[in-house]
Order: C-alpha cells, then sequence, then structure tokens
C-alpha cells in the first residue's frame, strides 16, 4: 500500500497514530486493574460524546449509562431490540436504505416486526409512520444517517410519535454520534447506537450503546442472546468490564479516539464535519454531479457522507471510475445492493484534515474524466476551498 493512501470510505475510517499504536502495548488480562482503567476512561468519554451532542456543547441528556460491547454496531442493534422486545411485541421498523432495511431483518428474529418502507435515497414520511405506531407498539427503530444513502432522516418526528406511544425508540446513529449533533432527550431516544470504526476514528470491532434510565428499567436480557443480556453487561459495567473476554487492545485503541474528541469539543466537531460535507457537496454540484438521495422538508443531507449519483456515462462501465480513483491512491465506496453501479459515497468522517477533503475531490473530478465524462474539476475545487473557509 501506498505511504499516502487516504480512506474515504464510510469506515472503517483512519485512525490517528497514537490510536494505532497505543494497540501495540504489551497484553494484560481483561479482569486486572489496568484494564478497568482504560475500560473507566473510554466509557467516561463516550458519556461526554453521547450527552453533549449539541452545536452549542450544552448536555442533551444526562443519568444514562454507555456501554461498550465487544461487536461492531449490528450486535448493538441486535442487542438493543432483542433486550427491549419479545416475540409477541410489535417493533415498528423505519426502512429507506441497507441499515434501516438490517434493524427489520433483526427485529423479525425476536419480534412481530410492522415495516414502514420507503425507496432506498427517499425521505420518510413521518405520517406514514404514525399510521403505522399505536399504543401496542413496544419498539420503534430508525436509522438516524443512512450510510447507504446519504440521507439524515427525521428523528426528532419521529422520536415524537414513539413518545406519544409509549414506545421505546432506538436509534442507528452509528455514521452520526461523534460526528454530528444527536438529541437524546430532545429527541426522545431511548437507546442510542454508534460504531468504533465511523465518527469516533476507532478500530473496527467494538460499539458502544447509550441508554437512558427509561431504557435500563424496561431492558429484559432473559429472551435475549446470551452474548447480548443488557443487564448482564449493565451489572459488569458498574466494574469497569465487559461479561466476557474484552478485546484489550481495541478497547486501547476506542479510549485515545474518544478522548481526542473531548478535547476537540462537540461544537467544534461537529462544525467541522459539517463544513467538510459541504465542502464535498458543493464541489460535485460545481462539477455537473448530482445528490443522490431526496430530501423533504424533515429531512437533510447527510453531515458525515456524501452519496452522488453516477453519471450515465460512468454507469456504463462503472469500473473504469473506480478503478481510477484507486489508482491514485484514493478509496471510496460504490452503492451497495441494488445501488451498485449507480452511486458513489466518500466520507468525511473522523478527523480528516481539509487537505483531504480537497484531494478527494480532486481524485473524483480527475476519475470521472478518465471515465470518460465530462466535469469541470477546477470549478470544484475553488466551491470545496470556498466552503472550507
Amino acid at each position: 500500500m501506498r505511504e499516502d493512501f487516504l480512506l474515504l470510505n464510510p469506515g472503517p475510517v483512519p485512525l490517528r497514530q497514537d490510536v494505532r499504536q497505543v494497540m501495540s502495548e504489551p497484553m494484560v488480562s481483561h479482569r486486572s486493574a489496568e484494564f478497568e482503567a482504560v475500560y473507566e476512561r473510554a466509557q467516561d468519554a463516550l458519556d461526554a460524546v453521547f450527552e453533549r451532542s449539541s452545536l452549542d456543547g450544552t448536555a442533551t441528556t444526562e443519568g444514562g449509562t454507555s456501554l461498550i460491547l465487544n461487536g461492531t454496531a449490528t450486535m448493538a442493534m441486535e442487542a438493543a431490540v432483542a433486550n427491549l422486545a419479545g416475540e409477541d411485541d410489535e417493533v415498528v421498523a423505519v426502512v429507506n436504505g441497507k441499515f434501516g432495511r438490517r434493524f427489520k431483518r433483526i427485529a423479525d428474529r425476536h419480534a412481530d416486526v410492522t415495516p414502514v418502507e420507503f425507496d432506498w435515497g427517499q425521505s420518510v414520511d413521518p405520517d406514514a409512520v404514525a399510521d403505522a405506531v399505536s399504543d401496542d407498539t413496544a419498539v420503534v427503530t430508525i436509522v438516524h444517517n443512512e450510510t447507504s444513502t446519504g440521507l439524515l432522516n427525521p428523528v426528532p418526528e419521529v422520536g415524537e410519535i414513539a413518545a406519544e406511544h409509549d414506545a421505546r425508540f432506538v436509534v442507528d446513529g452509528v455514521t452520526s454520534i461523534g460526528g454530528d449533533e444527536f438529541l437524546v432527550d430532545e429527541w426522545n431516544v431511548d437507546v442510542a447506537i454508534t460504531d468504533a470504526q465511523k465518527c469516533l476514528a476507532a478500530p473496527p470491532g467494538l460499539s458502544a450503546l447509550y441508554a437512558t434510565p427509561q431504557a435500563r428499567d424496561a431492558f429484559d436480557g432473559d429472551d435475549a442472546p446470551f452474548y447480548e443480556d443488557l443487564d448482564w453487561h449493565l451489572r459488569k459495567a458498574d466494574s469497569h468490564q465487559t461479561p466476557f473476554t474484552s478485546a484489550v487492545p481495541l478497547f486501547r485503541g476506542l479510549a485515545v479516539a474518544v478522548e481526542h474528541i473531548v478535547d476537540e469539543g462537540m461544537p467544534e466537531r461537529i462544525s467541522r464535519h459539517r463544513r467538510q460535507s459541504a465542502a464535498f457537496r458543493s464541489a460535485f454540484t460545481a462539477m455537473g454531479l448530482s445528490p443522490f438521495p431526496e430530501r423533504n422538508d424533515v429531512s437533510e443531507f447527510s453531515n458525515t457522507l456524501t452519496a452522488i449519483s453516477l453519471p450515465q456515462t460512468v454507469r456504463e462501465n462503472p469500473d473504469a471510475f473506480f478503478d481510477a480513483v484507486e489508482e491514485r491512491g484514493v478509496s471510496i465506496s460504490g452503492g451497495q445492493a441494488h445501488l451498485g453501479g449507480e452511486i458513489f459515497r466518500v466520507s468525511n468522517m473522523g478527523n480528516l484534515s481539509d487537505e483531504q477533503i480537497l484531494r478527494g475531490v480532486r481524485t473524483v473530478g480527475e476519475a470521472m474524466l478518465e471515465a470518460g465524462e465530462n466535469v469541470d474539476v477546477e470549478a470544484g475545487m475553488a466551491s470545496a476551498r470556498e466552503r472550507l473557509r
């Protein structure tokens, strides 16, 4: 791999040097005081991230618990659903992309699911959700930042619907928490989920969830998968441990990564992500390319992931475009499932510099030219620079 390789796909994201270094320190027992100190550091910093993800830095919630899980966010998604709903309970799952569909598929294994589905990239209609949720609904699930399409979903509006029916509200904030605003109490969120390898800029393999006191009271781990019994995880977290063997190097990397987030400050971090995503969007639009997702009055473009429709010329041979990107030492992502060959996606999650954003813009522009699409690369660069200023 070339030394200047740039990772711009939506996770894993580039790691800081000290995050990489700490993972190579001598091994210790996951039941040692040394490990407990690492867990406590990571948990304290995660509390700050979950509880202060606002543009003004004020607390958005308090009194909840951050749990770190030995598994990626899919594990956290399943743990949340399985500990809040049983086979006779209704889960309303909002789906407008791959990860909303994943939530639905998880819930199908544990409960009676009522899906509220939209085309991938189409905005969620809160009225359709309201029609599906009733006083018999136990849990409502939604993805905040739908990474497969680059769309921010209307979590505040759906959270209000869930609260009106006293349903627990579980939100996948995997690619927003740590990089964008996330208001737990104001949005009536009961369980918020994120992943180490996304905006937290930590190594893949761990995830975290934040459970409010109301969610903790509702957890019932008896019917949950043995590994995902959140009552057990909560008890062990009181002593800064996990119920089973912990991925010690990954916890070390996570602790350092989230402490950097606290040092940067959530208002500054949110503003940086928003500025950089706006630079990507404005640059690609100035080149003559079109955003993929469709917004309505309650949705927005993602602030951590940009999804752009491939022009028809490039769709005829998308490999030529992606190969040209790779040849320039940059990694981006195409579309998932049926969107393969129709869109490309670039991430600004984590700790990217403005110079890296500009390199991504130029790389995409030059690759488009090489693939046969006549774009204005310099117009894109100028637009990106203006946004970054």
